[in-house]
């Protein structure tokens, strides 16, 4: 037995895709962590396998993408077996990069791989995940959490000045603080899901075999491995499948596909698609994310995506607040993210509903899923509707743009927005010269500045829009600042008075003064 309070920065409860993109966002900040997951080990099976655009652009910001790409595929085309006829059918259509969107298509890759690319980031940066470990129980008052940690070693109490949890739809943190979990869970609507070596099958289609009133079995092979991701929809009263032999005759049963043979059974799991969005994200010093926070239905490819980017959206804030922000600002969290959550939960529980009907509408995908139109607009930190340009709002995301650097390399504006930091682009001279007088603490997150088609001695990075991407994707045409957030999306557009408008949005969002010793923590860099 050991018990010993460990003053940290915030604490994380579960090692998934959310909480780890959490992890490595507050790690890269300088911050003290610690993540914990009460299983023995990273997660083994490819349960959620699409990434789409917009987290591509967040793991490409963290560090991650390249192991990201490294281990997974475009889609292939869907192959639908009717009788013993298989039409291919394109789920979506894959477009060429462009200058604003330079990741345009959803990208298949088993959850397993997902995981190990983000927990490979954070060992790089210096952290780890501690398997083996459960928050048991937990306390808090104004100041900080006080945990329990139940591991193989004993019992360890930690202190954090914030926790999160990001410990899936069954979530322990969020049934400890009383937040409702409203929606429904159909128990008798079950999907038995098999990661297996298949024969049999080829591996450049995703085969599907339809059956009237939302029966189905599928199959999508895995890039990087020799795996099948099979999913059979079940009976109401039927008794799932265990063992391989079984598995194989109630394939077979629905597929006739007497020359298919699952061979070696990787994982195995029965999914429920519930349907359930948390009251609150929020209590006190206590946060939910990701699967804790909303559970969806397969269909879209949404959960995963959600969760990490709730996770991006969250980690940028407490950091700011560690340091001496308005504790206002981790209010945002919620104010910004339910209402995507709940949008996203409209979206998989449509698409799912379609596949009782054979709707083809049921596995086409397009924007809508990509997740790129994501806009904070009219939230807490962009309220002001007047910030606008041709293209863009306050709250939008911030796209990428193709240019070329001081000495004539090309430039992208994703190049400059990588990294922890806010970053401020004046465009044109006079928001060039505006640019010198933002005023920005010590503390807390850095601020970058980025003078385009502009004379600037003083900017960080100064860069020409020869091309015009950054016009066309900004949508300006006159002198303009902007502020951009450390996850991307604007906090400010401004072309009249800039620096006024400009300071508004940065009173919300930076370390307020303090007087010496008032326990503002010092930034630590930024990785």
């Amino acid at each position: 037995m050991k018990a010993e309070d460990t003053a940290i920065d915030v604490l994380i409860a579960g090692a998934g895709p959310s909480g780890s993109a959490l992890a490595i966002d507050l790690v890269r900040r300088g911050l003290d962590v610690r993540i914990v997951d009460k299983a023995p080990h990273s997660f083994e099976g490819s349960r959620a396998k699409g990434l789409q655009p917009r987290t591509l652009e967040v793991l490409d910001d963290l560090g991650v993408l390249s192991r990201v790409v490294h281990h997974g595929s475009l889609y292939p085309k869907l192959g639908i077996h009717l009788g013993r006829a298989v039409i291919p059918w394109s789920m979506m259509k894959n477009r060429a990069a462009t200058a604003d969107v330079p990741y345009p298509n959803t990208w298949l890759i088993p959850q397993f791989a997902t995981d190990a690319a983000l927990h490979a980031r954070l060992v790089e940066l210096g952290g780890k995940v501690e398997y083996g470990t459960e928050i048991t129980e937990f306390t808090q008052d104004a100041t900080a959490v006080t945990a329990t940690l139940a591991t193989d070693g004993g019992v360890e109490h930690v202190t954090a000045r914030y926790l999160v949890g990001t410990d899936g739809g069954a979530s322990t943190t969020r049934t400890t603080l009383g937040i409702d979990f409203i929606g429904s869970t159909d128990e008798q609507d079950r999907i038995l899901i098999v990661d297996a070596t298949t024969t049999g099958l080829s591996r450049n289609r995703w085969h599907m075999w339809p059956r009237l009133r939302g029966g189905f079995v599928a199959a999508c092979p895995l890039p990087d491995s020799d795996l099948f991701q099979w999913m059979v929809r079940l009976a109401p009263d039927e008794n799932p499948p265990t063992d391989l032999a079984e598995i194989n005759t109630r394939i077979r049963a629905h597929t006739h596909a007497s020359g298919v043979e699952l061979q070696d059974v990787r994982w195995r799991s029965v999914f429920r698609p519930n349907i359930r969005l948390a009251s609150h994200y929020r209590q006190g010093r206590v946060f939910i994310a990701g699967d804790a926070a909303h559970v969806h239905t397969p269909a879209g490819a949404q959960g995963l995506n959600t969760g990490i980017q709730d996770a991006y959206n969250l980690g940028w804030k407490l950091g700011q607040v560690l340091a001496g922000a308005p504790d206002t600002l981790l209010d945002s969290y919620e104010a910004e993210r339910q209402p995507i959550a709940a949008g996203v939960l409209g979206l998989s529980t449509k698409k799912y509903e379609a596949i009782g009907k054979l709707d083809p509408a049921s596995i086409r995908r397009g924007k809508d899923e990509q997740q790129l139109g994501i806009t904070y607009r009219g939230g807490p930190l962009a309220a002001t509707a007047e910030q606008t340009t041709k293209q863009l709002d306050v709250g939008d995301r911030a796209p990428d743009a193709v240019m070329v650097d001081a000495e004539g390399r090309p430039a992208r504006m994703f190049d400059a927005y990588r990294g922890p930091h806010f970053t401020a682009v004046a465009y044109g001279d006079g928001a060039a010269r505006a640019l010198n007088q933002i005023q920005w603490p010590a503390t807390g997150a850095a601020l970058r500045t980025v003078a385009v088609d502009a004379l600037s001695s003083t900017a960080d990075l100064v860069l020409t829009d020869g091309n015009g991407s950054f016009r066309e994707s900004y949508g300006v045409s006159e002198d303009t600042l902007l502020l951009v957030r450390p996850d991307g999306y604007l906090a400010s557009i401004s072309s009249g008075d800039m620096i006024s408008e400009a300071e508004a949005a940065v009173s919300l969002l930076r370390p307020l003064p303090r007087e010496r010793g008032s326990g503002a923590r010092p930034r630590r860099g930024s990785a």
